[in-house]
């Protein structure tokens, strides 16, 4: 086996450069480098050649391209049958190839980059340079690791590194490239969906998901089910629950991620510290506070019974005053918070069951896509983003609501997003007061709000009612009337407007119309 005599470097990621060249030239390993990797070298005093030194060639538009040349991929391709060719064009063989590319990960965690800012950071030179070495590694070392160096330092002192080593450096170079290759072309399909979504084209003819298994699931719906749960591969956000990491409890079932996600996505809705909890699909409990323990105890406070074993979601940074109420207060299912205190944690892990989960910082609410599977097929619909410009409302009764009532429309609105249809919503202070949900007619979910309200004693006067689409009969407004409803927010365009608005003024109740449903099945 021929003696390792020259290496190129060619590394966007410079971390331990410096150490690793002095073992190269300590072993008489020529160097071959660009000109920003060379620099660094010669600050250190490594002796090295640049590239545009060696092929008599400068780098060119902007450094875009510089090691794209005959002379560096012909001595990094060439064996021993080329001996003649190489010596007539006074071409070296590289032995050794330490390449890392162009971060492009990173560019895309930039908010400010756009598509041309983040086109910029992908890598040419490097892939071609790894490829052309993997393919050769046989006679050419590919180190895509750094780390990988001081492990094969003494097999390249003694000419005596094998070829399994090679090879094995080989198929890490090619998953490498692959990896690197395979975000790029993520992002290029994110963004031409999103371009897509902008001309209003949102839904191609053929769609291909990658996913990856995050975890098995300790069971499906039922016991007797089996499930798992997967996520996006390489494309996810924090303040999500594909994001989040489970740092306490038992394994997550089918239903916890479910519930989880809707207590998640509805709690993101507020700025204020709140609190969402959240049973079998529905939101039983939300309140909006100054501080975060107010709003969990207003949220539990508004439905006791349901909230015995459900999820709760925070937007905040859960604190110590916060976990201890919760442990003391009820038994949880799941604890869903963007951050929870080391303080906190250690109350939350007494109960040694309760999962909980971080989900790093949550974000406004963004366009995405939707994805629900039927037998042999599925449904995709854009997601339900509102923005609630109370301002475009229309008022469509004799009394106009006041200050508190508008507040408590959009609170109660923004929670009728998240319940199953026929959804109603009953708060006051932004706290949910009662909720009917996922009956088959809205009057069944009008009457079991009521009935909620009736079985707690509760006095609810100058409380909202939401609906999440028209009012179809003016008896929602009757029964709304006789447990203290006196504002009432719901869709409008019903065939009988006109009966439901009489009932309303009848009742001095004030009406808003928003012209938009929030349906959810």
């Amino acid at each position: 086996m021929k003696p390792v005599k020259h290496a190129l470097i060619s590394v966007s990621d410079k971390t331990h450069i410096i150490k690793i060249a002095k073992i190269l030239t300590e072993n008489k390993i020529n160097l071959l480098s660009t000109e920003g990797t060379a620099k660094i070298l010669r600050n250190y005093h490594v002796p090295v050649t640049t590239v545009s030194d060696y092929i008599k060639f400068p780098e060119i538009m902007n450094g875009r391209v510089k090691t794209l040349h005959p002379k560096i991929m012909a001595g990094i391709l060439s064996s021993s049958k080329d001996k003649k060719i190489m010596q007539f064009y006074k071409i070296n063989p590289i032995d050794i190839v330490i390449v890392n590319f162009y971060p492009f990960q990173h560019a895309l965690f930039d908010v400010n980059n756009n598509i041309r800012d983040v086109i910029k950071n992908i890598d040419i030179g490097g892939p071609t340079l790894v490829r052309a070495a993997a393919k050769n590694y046989e006679n050419v070392i590919v180190i895509v690791d750094i780390n990988d160096i001081e492990s094969i330092i003494d097999a390249i002192k003694t000419n005596s590194i094998d070829i399994n080593t090679r090879l094995q450096l080989a198929r890490k170079a090619f998953q490498y490239t692959s990896s690197y290759e395979s975000t790029i072309a993520k992002y290029f399909s994110q963004y031409q969906s999103y371009s897509m979504q902008k001309k209003h084209n949102l839904f191609p003819n053929k769609i291909n998901f990658s996913f990856i298994k995050k975890q098995d699931l300790v069971y499906g719906e039922n016991q007797h089910q089996k499930s798992a749960f997967y996520i996006k591969n390489n494309t996810l956000h924090t303040g999500t629950i594909s994001f989040s990491n489970q740092v306490h409890g038992k394994t997550l079932s089918y239903n916890n991620i479910l519930d989880a996600n809707t207590a998640l996505e509805c709690v993101k809705e507020f700025k204020k510290p709140s609190c969402v909890i959240v049973k079998h699909g529905n939101p039983c409990g939300a309140a909006t506070r100054t501080t975060l323990v107010e709003s969990y105890l207003y949220a539990y406070n508004a439905d006791p019974v349901s909230a015995f074993g459900g999820v709760l979601a925070f937007n905040y940074e859960i604190d110590e005053h916060t976990a201890q109420k919760i442990i003391t207060t009820q038994f949880v299912e799941v604890i869903i918070a963007p951050k929870i205190n080391e303080y906190a944690l250690k109350i939350l892990q007494q109960k040694k069951n309760t999962r909980v989960l971080v989900t790093g910082k949550i974000h406004k609410h963004r366009r995405r896509l939707e994805i629900k599977s039927i037998d042999d097929g599925m449904l995709i619909q854009e997601n339900d983003i509102n923005k609630y410009n109370h301002k475009k409302w229309t008022v469509v009764t004799k009394r106009t609501p006041t200050k508190q009532e508008v507040q408590d429309a959009i609170f109660c609105w923004k929670i009728a997003k998240f319940v199953k249809s026929n959804a109603i919503v009953y708060g006051y202070n932004e706290t949910t007061i009662a909720i009917g949900a996922g009956q088959m007619s809205r009057i069944d979910s009008t009457k079991l709000a009521n009935v909620k309200v009736k079985e707690r004693g509760y006095n609810i006067m100058h409380a909202t009612m939401a609906s999440d689409a028209f009012l179809p009969f003016r008896d929602n407004i009757d029964q709304a009337a006789k447990i203290g409803i006196t504002c009432v927010i719901q869709t409008g365009g019903s065939i009988r407007d006109h009966e439901v608005i009489q009932a309303a003024n009848e009742q001095n109740i004030t009406m808003i119309f928003t012209k938009t449903r929030h349906f959810r099945h």
